[in-house]
């Protein structure tokens, strides 16, 4: 396979991860679920059920296609330092059972659903309390396979910025959204408030650009030809 073609699967991998990221963490959420009502967010749920099974399918396809994403990269970054493409790919790869066991959560909230049919008052306010559980639950496990997701950008950066054939200002955006991720975990984490600050808003943004840039780049270019040559002599 040329660097070309790897570049284009790493890219295309990358492609889905993000797409299906997108609509599992952010649009459907943001749809569902108000974290301050428990009512609220159970019949959002019910009346748009089919809605919320699609973003577990989405999830899953998400962490699949990041489970198989490194390996394509390390299969395109490995020249460049094969120890640091490794801790690459270790520290990707061990956010993806955390991330599929996290389910779990949302196949309990179908559960108690289908209990939900049978039942009122009281009993069914119980069950509403109990769905926001399982929501707040699964966002914390989110947080802590965050780590990772921040974590792996790291090592994945340097590739980029080092490798001579992919654009440095990618390089350093991954790396700095390593640091946004590390920084968002401690700081909701020493401070309950920290969701609220406008740090916790925009640390991240220099990340996600240059996820989403390095994504099209292997997409769409592949990898410098020109520079690729001249590294490898």
């Amino acid at each position: 396979m040329t660097s070309v073609k790897k570049a284009r699967l790493a890219g295309f991998l990358y492609l889905i991860v993000v797409v299906t990221g997108i609509i599992n963490l952010a649009y459907i959420p943001s749809k569902l679920i108000d974290w301050k009502s428990a009512a609220i967010t159970f019949n959002n749920i019910s009346a748009n059920e089919t809605l919320f099974r699609f973003g577990i399918l989405s999830g899953l396809l998400c962490y699949t296609a990041f489970l198989l994403l490194p390996f394509a990269l390390y299969k395109l970054l490995n020249t460049i330092n094969k120890n640091i493409a490794g801790l690459m790919v270790i520290l990707s790869v061990v956010s993806v059972p955390i991330s599929l066991l996290n389910f779990n959560n949302k196949f309990l909230v179908l559960k108690l659903l289908d209990k939900a049919k049978n039942i009122d008052g009281a009993n069914l306010q119980n069950i509403q309390e109990q769905v926001l559980v399982y929501l707040q639950t699964y966002n914390a496990g989110n947080q802590i396979a965050a780590i990772f997701w921040g974590l792996w950008l790291f090592p994945f950066g340097y590739l980029v910025y080092k490798s001579g054939f992919l654009p440095k200002i990618l390089g350093a955006l991954l790396m700095f959204g390593c640091v946004g991720y590390v920084i968002n975990f401690v700081g909701s984490l020493l401070y309950p408030e920290y969701g609220t600050t406008i740090i916790s808003d925009y640390i991240t943004k220099p990340g996600s650009i240059g996820e989403i840039g390095i994504c099209l780049w292997l997409l769409i270019v592949g990898v410098r030809k020109k520079k690729m040559v001249i590294s490898s002599t």
